[in-house]
């Protein structure tokens, strides 16, 4: 059952500008991993890829914090006392604050396979695609999955075949087409963003997916 580019528009209303050039690629990347065998999925695999990408305007992720931002985001690195008080920017926020490749390449240092902060690799592997595709190792699990060399070109997951294929690809890997059968869209929520952000208007957008998709 392809979704069809009024019915996208409908479901995620600031996609309009792009949503021609996303259907083609979000119906291909559905059947290929089974998502568009049922409108639970479907409208929880659109919901989750709209919140992630701001409705399918923002491909790659700017990282461009203030230092409470930093703070905000990741108290246990970037707040003072984060326990008593996570609002309280610390040191190294206020000197990295609003300088979008030294967050990258500091927050994401030694992890997802990336090297240490000077390696660069934080912001060469910056969240990117629809569901913000994190770190060297996804890169590489990403890339071998799609047949992409993004190690070398991690912009590719900025085109929106890519983009949208990389996304199917983390969704039937992390098992999301059991969890939307089931509605479980705050199981769907901890594994696609590692918490809770933005649940209230993932939950919003799925509820808008059923109803287009009826």
């Amino acid at each position: 059952m392809p979704i069809t580019e009024q019915q996208l528009v409908a479901i995620l209303p600031r996609s309009r500008s792009v949503a021609a050039a996303f259907v083609g690629p979000l119906n291909a990347a559905m059947q290929r991993y089974a998502i568009d065998q049922n409108q639970k999925r479907m409208a929880a695999f659109i919901a989750q890829c709209g919140h992630e990408s701001a409705q399918l305007t923002v491909l790659v992720e700017n990282l461009n914090y203030s230092a409470q931002g930093l703070a905000n985001t990741w108290p246990s690195r970037y707040a003072v006392a984060p326990a008593a008080n996570p609002r309280t920017p610390n040191e190294l926020a206020a000197k990295l604050a609003r300088r979008p490749e030294a967050i990258a390449n500091n927050a994401y240092a030694n992890r997802n396979g990336n090297g240490p902060d000077s390696s660069g690799d934080g912001w060469k592997y910056r969240g990117r695609g629809l569901l913000q595709v994190t770190g060297r190792a996804n890169y590489v699990a990403a890339g071998a999955a799609l047949a992409l060399d993004l190690v070398q070109h991690p912009e590719l997951l900025e085109l929106p075949w890519n983009a949208c294929m990389s996304a199917a690809h983390f969704w039937s890997k992390n098992g999301l087409n059991d969890l939307a059968d089931a509605g479980n869209t705050l199981a769907i929520t901890k594994r696609v963003n590692g918490g809770t952000k933005g649940l209230d208007e993932r939950l919003a957008l799925t509820g808008r997916g059923l109803e287009v998709l009826a």
